[in-house]
């Protein structure tokens, strides 16, 4: 890519399966909407084939064409892929977002946890208002590298190696103090990064606290402290409102963001984003949903949400303050829908499916606008 910062962002639309479809068109047809109401960069949104559903039709989970466009375009904005019915002949389902995940280095899984006034309040607490914080996953090793590498032996035992290395932890720990560091001038609150491991019991466990700890070392300002995963379970039902920045192993990281996500309302309010040194992926943490695909009942809060992240990620990268900008006016212009309660997304208990929540955030967004120049 040109270190030039270009107008023209182009941006690999990957909309996958199920749901993944109805919520990518929906989030393309926001962006769209929200580049007209400034005179930013324009992103340049292609979509291309890649899923379960494209690998039972010919063959392909992750066409190498499709992995091309992502490798050279400046983002991919990723729906959902994988269908219980489609399988590979061991068994196992073609999840070409884990496939992303290591041809691109996407070492970051960034899982933000935040409550929006207008969703159902999960927890009794009436601090349950303030959640707001950030699951940091590993998503290049971890129990998750023994994919395609596992055993089963002669005597009837199988075997998954967990991969933990120094490298490995130290970028990812980076990652989430300076993260931590963004959140802090953001918020004008201390900054803390915990490191959710199991140290207590594995030996590869208690090695990626040893590496946290000495990444720890380099960032004076920003407290950091330790919790094991299963505490952090309990913690995470009981008071969620006093996490910052977590950072954990693949799995860890992969079960807990479930459990974060329902903290919230559910799956359909959970943005991500897969990031690492030279490209960035950004998705709804949800799945494809069979069971209500194509009945335009999803909330595609998620993917908006996303699309957000997508947004300050170039604008960071390419110093585009005007992306950065957008970002917000997305957000703003959802939680105005979702504070003002007259649309409700049926995931919530309302009548809204996607269709309906798409045109009234888009119908927002003007208003949004508005609400940060008088900002």
């Amino acid at each position: 890519m040109s270190e030039v910062s270009p107008s023209v962002f182009e941006i690999a639309v990957l909309p996958g399966d199920g749901i993944g479809v109805e919520v990518t068109q929906s989030c393309v047809a926001l962006l769209d909407a929200a580049q007209k109401q400034d005179r930013g960069p324009v992103l340049k949104l292609t979509t291309y084939d890649a899923g379960a559903q494209h690998y039972a039709k010919g063959g392909e989970a992750l066409p190498a064409r499709t992995l091309d466009a992502a490798r050279n375009a400046h983002a991919v904005l990723f729906g959902a892929m994988g269908w219980p019915d489609v399988r590979y002949p061991d068994g196992t389902e073609p999840i070409p977002q884990l496939d992303l995940r290591m041809e691109l280095d996407l070492y970051a899984g960034v899982r933000p946890i935040r409550w929006f006034a207008g969703l159902p309040q999960v927890l009794s607490n009436e601090k349950a208002r303030a959640i707001d914080f950030v699951l940091v996953r590993e998503q290049t090793e971890g129990l998750f590298y023994a994919r395609g590498r596992g055993e089963v032996t002669d005597a009837g035992e199988a075997f998954d190696t967990m991969k933990i290395s120094r490298p490995g932890t130290e970028r990812v720990s980076r990652f989430a103090f300076e993260l931590a560091q963004v959140r802090q001038k953001r918020r004008g609150k201390e900054a803390r990064v915990t490191c959710v491991d199991k140290a207590n019991v594995f030996t590869s466990m208690a090695f990626f606290r040893e590496v946290f700890d000495s990444v720890a070392k380099q960032y004076s300002g920003v407290r950091s402290d330790h919790a094991y995963v299963d505490a952090m379970a309990l913690t995470m039902v009981n008071k969620p409102w006093t996490l910052d920045v977590l950072v954990t192993e693949n799995m860890f990281g992969d079960i807990l963001s479930d459990l974060a996500a329902g903290l919230i309302g559910g799956m359909g309010m959970a943005p991500s984003a897969d990031v690492g040194d030279e490209h960035g992926l950004f998705q709804p943490a949800h799945g494809t949903a069979p069971d209500i695909a194509g009945l335009d009942k999803a909330n595609p809060g998620a993917m908006f949400l996303s699309g957000a992240m997508m947004l300050d990620w170039l604008a960071d990268r390419h110093d585009q303050p005007d992306l950065a900008r957008r970002a917000r006016m997305i957000e703003t212009a959802l939680e105005m829908v979702l504070a003002r309660g007259a649309i409700r997304p049926m995931e919530y208990g309302g009548t809204a499916g996607t269709k309906a929540m798409t045109e009234a955030v888009i119908a927002a967004l003007p208003e949004a606008a508005r609400q940060l120049i008088e900002v």
